[in-house]
């Protein structure tokens, strides 16, 4: 290990420094504290535990939207840029609410790993699940980052076991609790040898650390640690050499390791590990799937393919940024780039790099990098652009929505200002926008409640349009596709009452419930039925 650590260090290769990587965890395991103390060992913000500071302050750096400052949560995906040790770090910090599991999974498209937050309480969290299951799909590179090990927690041991259960996850740990909750003196650090202890001052960013020439086998150990937490953390280290798998980086790159980290995101305890972690083990920008085969990043050509869309992220200017994850070349500002969906070419001058809402102009980028192009609604979610070759990039699809409601103006007058807003929140991802065939209501699908709220506070705040939500008479919608063109026209002919048309004009069946979907997936057999469908 001591050899691997000595070798994964940057060099002058800017993609093989590049590290890209999201943040999943269930609401509460204290992912948004993680991004900022992240962000700040590595020298991106100046101000420790801005979470918790009072008036402007109070705003979490990644929490931007209003509705995110007045909640407390997260529930827009927001990218950070920054630099730490010689690597560059894009940062995605992803919602942790299940209503917003659709955004999360477009954001993991766009990564080469993910930290997953577990809370030392709680454990694995029905969310976190979910989260994880999404990654297993990609084979994403996983660490495990176990927070609030300062409070009263769950046995460590248990907490392994229930991580390689429930995920069948390989678990290596990369440090060790030195007691648990008021106990807690700091951690053993089985990689490097060292104690990291808990410094007299809890404001302190750095913690005492004893580097160890024979391990646990130093006599100076005794100097720090208490003989019972002594002797508990010896036979905890000999349990683990003797039940856990020696850390295998190719394994973890497969997706069937993960290194955890036990830590305090609120008292800065295990950050730095895991940041030095991600540098030295997280891979550097992988190949990406397309249409015509998989990408490689050490390609010449530029591509990239847009996997968020935010309007309004200044107000005042009305603007509309498109988040693009370059796979491949050397992208420098003012180049000229074919988006693959139209033909047509689009010059791309004011690229920007993100620290959440506040940007820079980005003068050049390479692969694994997340830059914003600004435009006026040219750009849309799963958009490709490239520098030559005609291709597509694959894998981010629409999800059949799990709430359908219809969307009821208090100002009937502005009805086409509300068809510009949908159709603006439906390209970002905020919501799905069905228009029926029959009838002029709007119906917006969503995956849960809380983006309706989402909805209305946006609609409101950026739009200006008071909105209400009724119960639509449809339960949930599938998209249509069958080997005869001609087969789908007539099953729509037929279904006209059912069918609407999503943001692309794609047709869509609506189901009044379970059965009715059943049935006619019975008697439409030419028919094929689908819950998602590629962003074209």
């Amino acid at each position: 290990m001591s050899e691997l650590l000595a070798t994964e260090k940057p060099g002058a290769d800017p993609i093989g420094a590049r590290r890209t990587f999201a943040i999943i965890a269930h609401p509460d395991a204290g992912k948004t504290t993680l991004t900022e103390k992240l962000l700040l060992f590595g020298g991106a913000i100046h101000l420790a535990g801005a979470v918790k500071a009072r008036g402007e302050n109070r705003r979490a750096r990644s929490d931007w939207l209003k509705i995110e400052q007045q909640r407390g949560i997260s529930v827009s995906t927001s990218v950070m840029n920054f630099e730490y040790e010689g690597w560059t770090f894009n940062l995605l910090d992803t919602p942790g609410h299940e209503d917003f599991s659709e955004d999360t999974y477009r954001t993991l498209t766009a990564v080469d790993s993910a930290v997953m937050v577990l809370d030392a309480a709680k454990g694995i969290e029905s969310q976190t699940r979910k989260l994880f299951e999404v990654c297993r799909l990609r084979d994403m590179p996983i660490i495990t980052f176990v927070n609030k090990i300062d409070r009263e927690s769950r046995d460590p041991f248990d907490l392994l076991d229930e991580v390689a259960s429930t995920l069948a996850l390989e678990c290596v740990p990369a440090n060790w609790p030195v007691g648990m909750g008021h106990d807690f003196r700091g951690c053993y650090d089985l990689f490097g040898k060292r104690l990291l202890l808990v410094g007299k001052d809890n404001k302190n960013l750095e913690p005492e650390v004893v580097i160890l020439d024979n391990g646990l086998d130093d006599p100076r150990v005794a100097d720090y640690i208490p003989e019972a937490q002594l002797a508990k953390l010896r036979e905890d280290i000999e349990l683990i050499q003797g039940a856990c798998p020696a850390f295998d980086v190719e394994a973890y790159r497969q997706g069937h390791m993960t290194p955890v980290y036990f830590g305090s995101a609120l008292k800065n305890f295990g950050v730095d590990e895991l940041l030095k972690g991600l540098g030295r083990f997280a891979p550097p920008p992988r190949p990406q799937p397309s249409s015509a085969r998989m990408i490689d990043p050490r390609e010449k050509p530029v591509t990239g393919f847009v996997f968020k869309v935010q309007a309004n992220m200044d107000k005042n200017h009305r603007d509309r940024v498109a988040f693009m994850r370059l796979c491949s070349g050397h992208f420098k500002r003012g180049m000229k780039l074919r988006q693959v969906r139209s033909g047509k070419p689009i010059t791309v001058s004011n690229p920007t790099l993100f620290f959440a809402r506040d940007r820079s102009l980005a003068e050049e980028a390479w692969p694994g990098d997340i830059i914003g192009i600004p435009n006026h609604g040219t750009l849309r979610v799963g958009d490709t652009l490239t520098e030559t070759e005609d291709l597509r990039f694959t894998g981010i699809p629409n999800f059949a929505p799990e709430i359908l409601r219809r969307v009821r103006l208090s100002d009937p007058m502005k009805a086409k200002h509300l068809q510009r807003a949908l159709e603006d929140l439906a390209e970002e991802g905020v919501t799905q926008v069905f228009r029926p065939r029959l009838g002029s209501d709007w119906i917006v699908g969503l995956v849960g409640p809380l983006q309706l709220d989402v909805l209305a506070a946006r609609l409101a705040e950026e739009y200006n349009l008071e909105v209400g939500f009724e119960t639509a008479p449809y339960e949930t919608a599938r998209w249509m596709s069958a080997d005869d063109p001609r087969d789908v026209d007539q099953f729509v002919e037929q279904n006209r009452a059912n069918i609407a048309d999503d943001r692309d004009g794609a047709p869509v069946y609506l189901a009044r419930n379970a059965w009715e979907l059943s049935y006619t997936e019975k008697k439409s057999d030419k028919i094929r039925f689908h819950a998602t469908r590629e962003r074209s």
